[in-house]
């Protein structure tokens, strides 16, 4: 199975999950979507696309993929994940940032963790952090189980 993981992301863990997901796909292409892509889709069997949840929204850069890509993109295998650090509303997060096209023709979508660096975040992502998490260091909440059973689904 041919595979193009493309992501998006604002502080790194989109991209160190669609890494995680490639170790687990033979041949998988890796490719973040703040360069232009110019890989041909139709040479691909399965496309995975992955954003950042910010403040309930996915990146900009995969808006304007979908937006561009879509009738492409559900002649595929396709898989959807995003990365946050939140641990529910899974559901609404997809329904608010994919078309229902789209996520009908996802054979796998998950919400697979995310990480928060205070060191790469500005004084106000800092405060709201600390008041929603009430904590103030490192967060990582990459759930290798999720990704693992994300990648099942892909595959089955």
């Amino acid at each position: 199975m041919k595979t193009l993981i493309l992501y998006a992301t604002k502080y790194g863990a989109a991209g160190e999950i669609a890494q995680r997901i490639a170790k687990r796909i033979d041949g998988a292409f890796v490719h973040d979507l703040k360069q232009a892509c110019t890989h041909d889709l139709t040479a691909f069997d399965c496309i995975i696309i992955g954003s950042s949840v910010y403040a309930g929204t996915i990146r900009k850069e995969v808006k304007v993929f979908l937006s561009k890509n879509s009738s492409t993109l559900q002649g595929k295998k396709l898989g959807l994940f995003l990365s946050g650090i939140g641990e529910s509303g899974e559901e609404t997060y997809f329904k608010k940032n994919f078309s229902s096209d789209i996520i009908q023709a996802a054979k796998a979508t998950g919400f697979l963790g995310g990480t928060f660096n205070p060191q790469k975040a500005n004084f106000l992502e800092r405060f709201i952090m600390r008041i929603i998490t009430k904590q103030s260091g490192l967060i990582n909440t990459i759930s290798d189980r999720k990704i693992e059973k994300f990648v099942e689904e892909l595959k089955q």
